[in-house]
């Protein structure tokens, strides 16, 4: 075999590994678009149906990413989690959690009570959850926001009974708070309607909204990338045989 068939074959196998690795990325990019499309749609089906399943449903590790339309009644507890790093139409903020005992469940409910903008200084809002007494509740039961990256611990102390989290690690925020029955896998985010309308809601001041995918790509967005790395893949595919056909013109 010659020298110059053997720096062919060593190209040609350069270029299927690029090919295969673009390819590869590309089927990511269209599986991720799939699911987000599915979580979306099992949203819209939950908002659709008019009739408010218990607040214990939170609790159930088979719909553990599932969503439903939920509501009841239960107290808060003296904290209030802030969620960081959270963004909306393009502003930085946090996100306010508080964690109610509901009366129907043994397992405590994180509560998603809206986004919040920070400042420069990054100093935390002043109001916080409000504890005690009997809150009535009402929203969408949906997976919790998603950990990221791991980086440091969950949970820093910002003074006496709040907390600013780096991201939402459910078993270090039970362990944190103290709650020995644990916490339920999904979070109810309050009804913006709600917020607006009924005297006899958890009435909290902040910017609520239902938004499923929150700080992430939407299942377009996924689609564009695969086209580019699919693109890619041919891109590389057809220089590698261009290449190949002008080496082996007399």
């Amino acid at each position: 075999m010659s020298l110059r068939t053997r720096q062919a074959l060593v190209w040609w196998l350069l270029a299927l590994l690029l090919v295969s690795a673009f390819a590869l990325l590309g089927r990511w990019q269209l599986a991720r678009m799939h699911e987000k499309q599915a979580m979306l749609a099992a949203a819209a089906t939950a908002l659709d149906l008019s009739h408010a399943q218990p607040l214990l449903l939170a609790s159930d590790p088979k719909r553990a990413q599932g969503y439903d339309w939920a509501a009841g009644s239960g107290g808060v507890i003296n904290a209030t989690i802030w969620l960081d790093n959270q963004q909306r139409h393009g502003r930085v903020g946090v996100r306010m959690y508080c964690v109610l005992l509901p009366d129907d469940g043994v397992q405590a409910v994180l509560v998603d009570a809206g986004w919040w903008p920070l400042g420069g200084d990054r100093a935390l809002p002043v109001f916080g959850c409000p504890a005690g007494g009997n809150q009535a509740v009402r929203g969408l039961l949906a997976p919790p926001p998603s950990e990221g990256l791991i980086h440091g611990p969950a949970m820093a102390q910002a003074e006496a009974g709040r907390w600013l989290a780096s991201r939402m690690d459910l078993p270090a925020i039970a362990a944190t708070l103290k709650l020995n029955t644990g916490i339920a896998p999904r979070v109810l985010r309050l009804d913006p309607q709600r917020q607006r309308e009924d005297a006899g809601a958890m009435l909290i001041p902040g910017e609520r909204d239902l938004d499923i995918l929150p700080n992430t790509l939407s299942p377009e967005r996924h689609l564009g990338y695969a086209v580019q790395w699919f693109g890619l893949a041919i891109a590389v595919l057809v220089t590698a045989l261009v290449l190949t056909l002008k080496k082996k013109k007399p």
